[in-house]
């Protein structure tokens, strides 16, 4: 009973570790408009919360049932925009603080299990290669290009809380690195987005019990949104991603574990002010293979400034 109780903790592990970062570590991400263009000389503030809750599917040959879990997460980040060989780029991120509570039954016994701290932050660099030279606010509001083609690199620094000796963790006591590349047309008040990334994970040689290695293959991920620009700064976007990949190995043993996922979701932004932006995000798990069919929720607010020189040059 012991042996089997370790195990649904470790499928219950392996289905919360993408969730309980401030963007899951996997193809679960969900962000409209992440290419749009901005002028340089811009700086962002950002805070959110947000809350995942549903059930988690496991290998079905094991004896396990009736996994459910509640992930959420606040989160506090930074980025400016600058120019980078003559093209706009913006760097950011973000630190997020989780709470993440799994409950799943084995047989006639019901277990559960619970995790606080910080998780693994967020750092990533953008890019704007077509239709993002980098201009300042006076240039930019009067040039808008209706084709953008950007890149980014997405990276996550193993400094969430882990324990070795446990098998639950909220970090993933390894690097993860996600390149991307982004497409945007805009026609009128639409505007189509496509983006292809694939996420890259390094070795965690101290798994549980802080003795074994883990590794995971690469997840591809595709991301497509549909934007309606319903004034300046307010816009609804309807969201869609399928993410494939990601089997583990422990100690070189492989895990029933691939995931072919797909996620639909919108989101709503909405300015406050002249500088403040309220946005409101909703996702579900459209299929699920391997992992969880969550319902997320989330809320973030932006402030957004400008540099003292950008704005006193025209």
């Amino acid at each position: 009973m012991i042996r089997a109780r370790s195990r649904w903790l470790t499928l219950v592990w392996l289905s919360l570790v993408a969730l309980i970062t401030a963007r899951p570590a996997s193809g679960q991400d969900l962000d409209p408009r992440s290419y749009a263009p901005s002028p340089i000389g811009v700086n962002v503030l950002v805070a959110g919360a947000g809350r995942s809750t549903g059930g988690v599917f496991v290998d079905p040959a094991l004896p396990v049932d009736d996994v459910h879990a509640t992930v959420g997460v606040v989160s506090v980040g930074v980025g400016t925009t600058f120019a980078l060989f003559g093209r706009s780029a913006m760097l950011v991120g973000a630190v997020p603080i989780a709470r993440a509570t799994a409950t799943g039954r084995v047989g006639e016994t019901t277990g559960s299990v619970s995790r606080t701290g910080l998780a693994d932050p967020r750092i990533r660099l953008a890019v704007t290669l077509l239709g993002g030279r980098a201009m300042r606010p006076a240039e930019f509001a009067k040039e808008r290009a209706a084709t953008v083609v950007g890149v980014s690199a997405t990276i996550a620094p193993p400094l969430g809380q882990y324990f070795p000796e446990k098998l639950v963790n909220i970090g993933s006591n390894r690097w993860s690195v996600k390149p991307e590349v982004g497409l945007s047309h805009t026609v009128r008040r639409w505007t189509l987005e496509g983006y292809t990334g694939v996420w890259l994970f390094t070795t965690n040689d101290s798994f549980y019990p802080g003795t074994s290695t883990r590794t995971q293959d690469r997840v591809v991920a595709l991301q497509g949104h549909a934007v309606y620009t319903i004034r300046p700064r307010m816009w609804v976007a309807i969201d869609g991603t399928y993410y494939s990949g990601g089997t583990t190995s422990v100690d070189g043993v492989p895990k029933a574990d691939l995931q072919r996922n797909s996620r639909l979701g919108a989101t709503f932004a909405l300015p406050i002010r002249t500088s403040q932006t309220l946005k409101v995000a909703y996702n579900t798990g459209a299929t699920t293979r391997i992992g969880g069919d969550f319902e997320t929720v989330s809320v973030s607010w932006q402030l957004s400034w400008m540099n003292r020189e950008t704005r006193s040059r025209p």
